[in-house]
């Protein structure tokens, strides 16, 4: 209780001295205190701004130190990305010195263009498309012209198709035409369709029936010959009668394609207008692909039902003696234009596989020649005799003839008989015709007109004598045609082929021709079953100079051959005013393709 109390006396006596001590100046002090709040609430405020800056400013040093921390990280890991990268391009350029010391790589060019040379087409394709090397290689293997052929007798028209495009495609190739031949066991339209399918359908293919085949066997690459019998009934064709040959080319300064000879269906006057304008149009074609209208030579096909020989006639007329031509004038074929349906207002007459000079040729590419040789074997007899009426059918006539220089119309069927029992006390049935000589009209492709002082010689086949009037293949006879007799005769075919031989043997000591390309054989299918006791003779004049070689051939009934590069047999070709033929019977005509490289071309220049 005292300390108590003691305290409470003290805290008395101390505000009693301070009271004392302020005396009257408590109330001025007051009055400071007043004054003095108000600045320190500013200065307050101040400082209070001022904390928050040092803190701010506090964090913003530790902001730029984080910053600078990340910055130096980064540039770390930049650094170690540019040692990665330098890295990188070591190793890369140390793989790619590798890579070209290793592999293919590693073979000279003889190597490579020996392996590359040896692979079938289409991996040879794959295999220009590498690199530039390998391009350039596959460009130098396929620089020269070359071609392809086989044959296959597997009665499957799939499986047969399948042999000869595998063979034909076996080494590198890039077919700028194509040649298919079948038996009349095949179905022509289906044949047609395969080898497109196969071969693509911007390559110019022609696929013709052929009453036989010559040429390599795509299993054995042996050379078989087989001809058919066209006595066989329709069901015994359809069993027997198969077989196909394919043939395809490749020709560098060369371009190829098909045109077709249209023939109206209701207008028979009109047929001659479309053989002019056939020849208008290889004009053309020639003209817009080489800057010159002369084509360098043609493989035509006609069909049966049209007769080819005033087309021959005609283009013989207007087309330079240098254009060789050659074909078969009667069977039945297929193209890629084609179009024979009852509906359409023409059908296909023929055809030409027109070959002409590239005129963006590139240089050093030398020059594909087209030579020609023939066999053949028919010989006239009897007195010169003249027609003297002709009535004409779709691809048929009848005429009466007299003796040239009389008036008396001739018993057609007596001289008939009288010719047929002559031959046969020769144990021969020869088969007859007519050597109808024409005279040429002179026309020529380029516009320019010129007559020439030439005929030539047309042979019909006849089929019958009905008293006064005889029956001919073909339309081509007119009233006042002058015309003999020829009959078939085997030694001339067998003298004649002997001829051929000692003609394409020239061809091959000539150095002007030192690489053959191959060639096409038209064979009358009436040679081979009256010519006995030796086998292969209208092949062997080809195999035996060029062995090896490929060669296609086909059994015909109208075999085409024109052109005067030396090799025709002929005798009247080479003269002046004797008839000239191109449209023959009975005979076999050779088509050599040869090359001549550039620089023997500019020598021979």
């Amino acid at each position: 209780m005292y300390s108590n109390s003691s305290n409470l006396g003290r805290t008395s006596l101390f505000w009693c001295s301070v009271d004392d001590i302020l005396g009257g100046d408590c109330e001025q002090a007051k009055s400071h205190t007043s004054v003095w709040t108000p600045e320190r609430h500013e200065l307050t405020h101040e400082f209070n701004i001022c904390h928050l800056c040092l803190q701010a400013k506090s964090r913003t040093s530790i902001w730029t130190l984080e910053r600078h921390e990340l910055t130096h990280e980064f540039n770390q890991a930049k650094s170690r990305t540019s040692v990665w990268t330098l890295k990188r391009h070591e190793l890369t350029h140390e793989f790619n010195s590798r890579r070209k010391m290793s592999g293919f790589s590693l073979l000279n060019t003889d190597v490579l263009h020996d392996i590359l040379s040896r692979l079938p087409a289409d991996a040879f394709a794959s295999a220009a498309c590498v690199n530039k090397s390998w391009n350039k290689a596959c460009k130098g293997i396929l620089s020269t012209p070359k071609l392809a052929s086989a044959l296959s007798l597997n009665p499957n028209l799939h499986e047969a198709v399948n042999e000869v495009v595998n063979k034909v495609l076996a080494e590198p190739i890039c077919p700028d035409f194509a040649i298919a031949s079948i038996g009349k066991g095949f179905n022509l339209e289906s044949a047609h369709t395969l080898i497109t399918q196969k071969l693509g359908s911007r390559t110019p293919i022609i696929t013709n029936v052929a009453g036989g085949l010559i040429g390599m066997d795509a299993k054995t690459s042996q050379v078989k010959e087989v001809k058919w019998d066209d006595a066989d009934s329709d069901g015994e064709r359809s069993r027997k009668n198969r077989g196909i040959l394919l043939t395809v080319g490749f020709v560098p300064g060369l371009k190829v394609d098909t045109i077709p000879l249209l023939i109206g269906r209701t207008y028979q006057n009109y047929q001659m207008a479309m053989v002019d304008q056939f020849l208008i149009d290889i004009s053309q074609y020639t003209d817009s692909v080489s800057g010159c209208s002369i084509p360098s030579g043609i493989i035509l096909f006609g069909d049966q039902n049209f007769d080819m020989k005033p087309v021959m006639a005609e283009m013989d007329a207007v087309m330079p003696d240098e254009i060789a031509i050659v074909g078969d004038g009667s069977g039945s074929f297929l193209c890629r234009n084609w179009n024979n349906s009852p509906s359409c207002s023409y059908w296909i007459g023929a055809v030409a596989l027109v070959f002409a000079k590239d005129k963006q040729n590139s240089p050093g590419i030398g020059d594909v020649q087209f030579n020609v040789a023939c066999s053949t074997g028919v010989i006239p007899f009897g007195p010169q005799l003249q027609a003297a009426s002709v009535e004409k059918g779709s691809n048929t006539s009848r005429l009466t003839f007299t003796m040239e220089g009389h008036n008396q119309i001739l018993n057609a069927e007596e001289l008939v008989d009288d010719i047929l029992d002559l031959m046969d006390q020769q144990h021969t049935v020869p088969d007859l015709f007519l050597g109808v000589i024409h005279l040429q009209r002179g026309l020529y492709v380029d516009g320019s007109v010129s007559w020439r002082a030439r005929t030539s010689l047309t042979f019909y086949q006849v089929t019958g004598s009905y008293g006064s009037e005889l029956g001919i293949e073909g339309v081509g006879i007119n009233p006042g045609d002058s015309f003999l007799f020829y009959h078939s005769d085997p030694g001339t075919a067998l003298c004649t082929s002997d001829e051929a031989f000692q003609n394409l043997s020239a061809l091959k000591a000539d150095s002007n021709f030192p690489q053959v390309l191959g060639g096409f054989l038209f064979s009358s299918n009436l040679r081979s079953k009256s010519i006995s006791g030796k086998p292969n003779m209208d092949s062997d004049p080809f195999r035996g100079n060029f062995p090896g070689v490929p060669l296609a051939g086909v059994y015909c009934r109208g075999e085409i051959g024109r052109g005067c590069s030396g090799l025709i047999t002929q005798e009247e070709v080479a003269e002046e005013n004797n008839p000239r033929r191109c449209h023959h019977v009975y005979a076999a005509v050779y088509l050599v393709l040869s090359y001549v490289p550039v620089s023997l071309t500019s020598d021979h220049s």
